[in-house]
C-alpha cells in the first residue's frame, strides 16, 4: 500500500458514526478515503464498496442479531475487515478474531485507535487496542498457546533485536537457552494449529494474540526510544 491512497467502506446504520470515521479518516496522515455503505452489504460487494482496502464492519446491522455470517462471507471471500461495534464482551470480541477480523475496537475507542487499525489492515496486518489486548490477555481458548513469562519475555527482545547474540548479551543467558525458548514457542504454536516458522510469522502471531502491540513494538525498533 506505500504510496497508494487507503479507501476504506464502512457499513454501519449510524449515519453519525459514519460521518465521524469520514471526518476522522480524512484527517488521518496518511489520509484515507471513506465510502458509506449506507448499511447495505450490497454495497460492500459492489462499485466503489467492492474495490475498498478495508471493510469497517458494524456487527449490528440486525437488531440484537450480530452479522457474524457477513462477517465470515467477507473474510473468506479475502476482504480485510476492521470490527466496530458497540459490543464489549469477550465472547463477541473473540468470535470476531477467530473468525478473521483484523482488529475489534470498541464504538469507545476514537480515532487514535480506529484509524491505526485501519492503516495497519490496509497492509494486512493485525492491530491490538486497549480493549481487544485485554480481552486476549484474559482469554483461555486453548487456540492460543500459553507461553511462559520467560519465553514471552525472550520473545519480546527477539523482536527487538537484529540476533539472538544480542539477546542473550541482553538477558544474560546463551544463545542456545535463546534458540530454546524461541523453539518452544514455536512448537506451543504448531500444537494449536497455527504454525509460525519465521520471524516475522511469529511477530504476527504475537501481535494477533495481544502478546504485544503495534506501538510497543515500534517502540522497541525505535533507535532513539
Amino acid at each position: 500500500m506505500a504510496g497508494e491512497r487507503i479507501t476504506a467502506v464502512i457499513v454501519d446504520d449510524h449515519t453519525a458514526i459514519a460521518a465521524g470515521v469520514r471526518y476522522w479518516c480524512e484527517r488521518a496522515i496518511p489520509p484515507i478515503d471513506v465510502i458509506d455503505a449506507q448499511a447495505q452489504m450490497a454495497n460492500v460487494w459492489t462499485g466503489p464498496g467492492g474495490r475498498a482496502d478495508v471493510v469497517v464492519f458494524d456487527l449490528e446491522l440486525v437488531p440484537k442479531n450480530p452479522a457474524f455470517g457477513e462477517l465470515r462471507r467477507l473474510v473468506d471471500n479475502g476482504r480485510r475487515v476492521v470490527v466496530y461495534s458497540q459490543h464489549a464482551d469477550t465472547a463477541t470480541v473473540l468470535k470476531c478474531i477467530n473468525l478473521g477480523a483484523l482488529a475489534y475496537l470498541a464504538k469507545t475507542e476514537g480515532p487514535e485507535h480506529l484509524v491505526p487499525a485501519i492503516h495497519a489492515a490496509a497492509d494486512g496486518r493485525a492491530y491490538t487496542p486497549p480493549s481487544l489486548g485485554g480481552v486476549l490477555a484474559a482469554d483461555d481458548d486453548p487456540s492460543r498457546p500459553r507461553l511462559s513469562l520467560r519465553e514471552s519475555e525472550v520473545l519480546r527482545a527477539w523482536f527487538a533485536s537484529s540476533s539472538k547474540d544480542l539477546v542473550a548479551a541482553k538477558l544474560n543467558i546463551s544463545v542456545k537457552t535463546v534458540d530454546t525458548h524461541i523453539e518452544r514457542v514455536r512448537v506451543k504454536y504448531a500444537n494449536v494449529g497455527r504454525a509460525a516458522r519465521t520471524k516475522s510469522e511469529l511477530v504476527a502471531r504475537a501481535l494477533h494474540d495481544g502478546l504485544i502491540t503495534l506501538v510497543e513494538l515500534d517502540e522497541m525498533m525505535d533507535p532513539d526510544s
